[in-house]
């Protein structure tokens, strides 16, 4: 898994990712690639084409815009270690904007120290925007804002145009919402920038109530919308179809606006048509979290997007989801998705971007925060649950048809074909051998075209009943007809009682664990025809199949007075051989069986109900 870009660190997560019905993914850096630029720009009414083409814009508004940029920013423009040009540190969305600042002439220290910042309203998930006010060194204040398009045009009531004239917003105002709606069609993340003079007098001196101090954040004036491109990731669309067809639904849980996020995911798969772009389908955070408990749980089912949440909205779906009887995998990469983490039935928090808090939280680490990588996970944890099955098939046979052959021998002759030392071998090639064998399957193709299985499906399924009573009988007939008339099948009348039986009894011990053998191979796939596909991948299935076999010979030809058995003739492993190898068409044979699809537990218990109901009617 660590070669898929996966670490786990908690192992149980494993098996369950293999259960997962549905992932809860985020957005940037997981289905996207987390590359963001800016590629479209409006200042006042005017689209700036190309959005760094300074002159198209009064020298005013620039140097405003240069403000807004490099002083209501987490990141950081600097010149490179190098000298090769100049480096930018930030999140993905800042570093988008400090670029563009750069390309318009910004010069990013001369702006710091030209004035100074006093009062910061950070960024956070609930408002969707932040926010720093400036005394300048004509001891003026100015607020500058920067945050979700929408949010920020709503307190807004004038703009600046290119020419450095104040415009009144409320004529201009369907325009400008029509830009953002043009934009977040075409899957770019929007960014207003405003900016807002403020009267010195009116700010707090004493700096515990400066601390208290609300940034002003009405009356605003717009300076720029920006649209900001990530694009998918290579390979998502198709990882989000593999989840499709393996009965697993994606949903898409973004801070974005729901146009923005609409189209994400149309361009990933998450939503195949604009007939699924409504609601339920898609919702916004803010009127999911109004809903009650109930409602919850019944929209939750059918969103695929959600738009506009916080890391409490993605907290809310997942408990919703779980009611539901969902089992929920989520993404997440922030301390404020630790909950929402912690809560899931598995976590999976991002290795690049992730936090420290975020990694504490999960179960499984995806190291290059790839969606793709997740998909992988889940093949990992179907695989890890089938081959558990697939030994507890094996098991299961190898016990019944060694029970049943003892004691039915035991009951009618006294005698047990089987001795304790033969049953010690035979259970050494199902606990280690066969456990080694089977459990190191790797995962494939044919594990993503099952549904998950539910939280309350039972481990030992209809289908491995059918392979595990077809094989157990077939073992125990054949070798209860050796131990009752091998004599006369074998010929061996005419040699003494106990060479007879000895032989008889060997012969049986022989068949038995060949049985095994070639059994081993029907137990890689319990529902395909051809067991031996990728057998050849599987050098250790191979080693330890090749290894059992030696030694069996070694046992049988070398260890006789250990085991108490006794050399055999050529045509004997023969025909030990033979009744090894019919186990494989016979498996073939029994998968043409049909198996009804409600378990057999579920069947069984429907009379024990009925009775239950109506002796209390």
């Amino acid at each position: 898994m660590m070669a898929d870009k996966a670490l786990v660190r908690r192992l149980s997560a494993c098996e369950t990712m293999g259960s997962a019905t549905t992932i809860c993914s985020d957005k940037t850096g997981t289905l996207t690639l987390n590359q963001m630029t800016v590629v479209e720009a409006y200042v006042g009414r005017k689209k700036i084409d190309p959005p760094e083409d300074v002159s198209q814009m009064d020298a005013v508004v620039s140097s405003l815009l240069s403000e807004g940029i490099a002083q209501n920013t987490t990141g950081s423009v600097f010149s490179a270690k190098d000298g090769g040009g100049i480096e930018v540190s930030g999140s993905p969305t800042e570093k988008a904007i400090l670029h563009w600042g750069v390309k318009l002439g910004m010069k990013f220290d001369v702006i710091r120290s030209a004035s100074s910042l006093f009062h910061v309203s950070p960024f956070n998930s609930e408002k969707k925007r932040g926010g720093v006010a400036l005394r300048l060194t004509d001891s003026r204040v100015r607020v500058h804002w920067k945050g979700a398009a929408e949010i920020v045009l709503a307190s807004c009531t004038g703009y600046l145009d290119t020419n450095n004239c104040l415009q009144p917003i409320q004529k201009d105002k369907e325009f400008f919402k029509e830009a953002i709606d043009g934009m977040a069609v075409r899957s770019l993340r929007c960014v207003a920038i405003a900016y807002k003079l403020y009267e010195k007098d009116n700010i707090p001196t004493d700096e515990e109530q400066l601390e208290k101090w609300i940034l002003p954040e009405d009356d605003l004036v717009l300076l720029a919308i920006v649209g900001i491109k990530d694009p998918c990731r290579p390979g998502v669309k198709d990882a989000v179809k593999l989840c499709t067809d393996a009965g697993i639904k994606v949903r898409m849980v973004t801070g974005d606006n729901l146009q923005t996020a609409k189209a994400i995911a149309m361009e990933c798969g998450i939503l195949t048509s604009d007939a699924d772009a409504t609601e339920p389908n898609i919702i916004e955070g803010k009127a999911f979290r109004v809903l009650s408990d109930k409602e919850r749980e019944r929209v939750a089912k059918d969103i695929s997007v959600m738009g506009r949440s916080s890391p409490s909205d993605k907290l809310l779906l997942v408990q919703a989801l779980r009611k539901g009887g969902e089992v929920v995998a989520v993404t997440g990469d922030g301390t404020n998705d630790a909950p929402a983490l912690h809560e899931a039935d598995i976590g999976l928090s991002m290795g690049i971007q992730g936090t420290e808090v975020a990694k504490e939280s999960s179960d499984i680490i995806i190291l290059d925060d790839n969606f793709a990588s997740v998909v992988k996970v889940v093949r990992w944890g179907r695989s890890v649950y089938a081959n558990i099955q697939k030994f507890i098939q094996f098991q299961l046979t190898v016990n019944v048809a060694a029970l049943i052959i003892n004691v039915v021998a035991a009951v009618s002759s006294g005698d047990v074909p089987l001795n304790a030392v033969q049953l010690l071998w035979v259970n050494l090639i199902m606990d280690t051998l066969g456990a080694l064998a089977l459990a190191t399957e790797p995962p494939t193709d044919h594990l993503m075209h099952r549904s998950p299985v539910g939280r309350r499906e039972p481990l030992i399924t209809n289908i491995m009943w059918r392979n595990l009573i077809i094989q157990a009988l077939y073992q125990v007939c054949v070798l209860l007809l050796l131990n009752f008339f091998g004599k006369s099948i074998l010929n061996l009348k005419h040699d003494s009682m106990e060479h007879a039986n000895d032989v008889k009894n060997t012969l049986i011990f022989n068949a038995f664990v060949l049985c095994q053998i070639f059994n081993e191979f029907n137990a890689r796939k319990p529902d395909e025809i051809n067991v031996f596909s990728g057998v050849t991948r599987n050098r250790l299935f191979m080693g330890i199949v090749g290894s059992t076999f030696v030694l069996q010979i070694i046992i049988i030809e070398f260890l006789g007075n250990f085991t108490s058995t006794v050399r055999l003739d050529w045509w004997l492993w023969l025909v030990s051989l033979g009744i090894g190898v019919l186990s494989w068409p016979l498996a073939i044979i029994g998968k043409l069986i049909p198996v009804p699809e409600t378990p057999f537990a579920k069947s069984l218990m429907k009379p024990y109900r009925r009775c239950i109901a109506a002796r209390s009617a």
